[in-house]
């Protein structure tokens, strides 16, 4: 079932990815679509490990015990990220935009390298060319202060945009579809360029696949 706003952004509810729950029912780290040492040398297999096989895993365990009981336990993840507020919300929206950024994902491969089809279409009636958007995101992704993430969206008349959100805010609470988003928490980098942000942006291009960007758009 979806949420008025949910079907107005044509957001897809129960993703088999966001939603994947265990046989009691509690949410689960799913499993990621590649090896953890795929995307060396642009990101380590020691930085998966931590930040998804432990930082996400706790954001996911906080959520399932915040939503014991309560009318959020059957939701979806999307539906509590557009509901929930406090403790909820942050655990609910770290745990979406973290699936979220590393399903997008892949080994390098320089035949991939560029978006292609509907999503490149969009970039360049946009912004005019792939380059002009990486500036417009590489400026968004480092300008933010603090702690947050980078995203690409689209609206609802069908055009790109960029956005910045600090700490765990979304795009959907803010009526913005989402296609991409770069994780600027320093956690998210540390272990590979520590306080190099600009670096670990350059770096996250290598290894976008732009096939899961097209799926997104639905």
């Amino acid at each position: 079932m979806k949420t008025e706003l949910a079907k107005e952004l044509n957001v897809l509810i129960s993703s088999p990815v966001m939603n994947k729950r265990g046989e009691d029912h509690k949410f689960q780290l799913p499993a990621l679509p590649y090896a953890e040492n795929a995307l060396e040398p642009y990101i380590s297999a020691r930085t998966i490990q931590y930040h998804y096989g432990k930082h996400l895993a706790t954001y996911i365990t906080n959520m399932n015990n915040l939503i014991a009981g309560t009318e959020y336990e059957h939701l979806s993840l999307e539906e509590i990220v557009l509901k929930a507020e406090g403790g909820l919300f942050n655990n609910a929206a770290q745990t979406y935009n973290h699936v979220f950024y590393f399903e997008a994902f892949q080994a390098h491969d320089a035949q991939k390298i560029l978006p292609s089809g509907k999503i490149a279409e969009l970039i360049n009636a946009s912004f005019g060319s792939f380059d002009a958007f990486k500036e417009a995101f590489a400026k968004a992704a480092t300008t933010l202060f603090g702690s947050g993430w980078a995203w690409l969206t689209i609206n609802k008349d069908g055009k790109l945009e960029i956005e910045q959100t600090g700490n765990a805010d979304s795009p959907l609470r803010h009526g913005k579809k989402p296609l991409l988003t770069i994780d600027v928490w320093e956690h998210a980098y540390y272990l590979d360029t520590q306080n190099a942000r600009p670096k670990y942006i350059e770096n996250f291009w290598n290894i976008v696949n732009w096939e899961v960007v097209n799926q997104r758009l639905g």
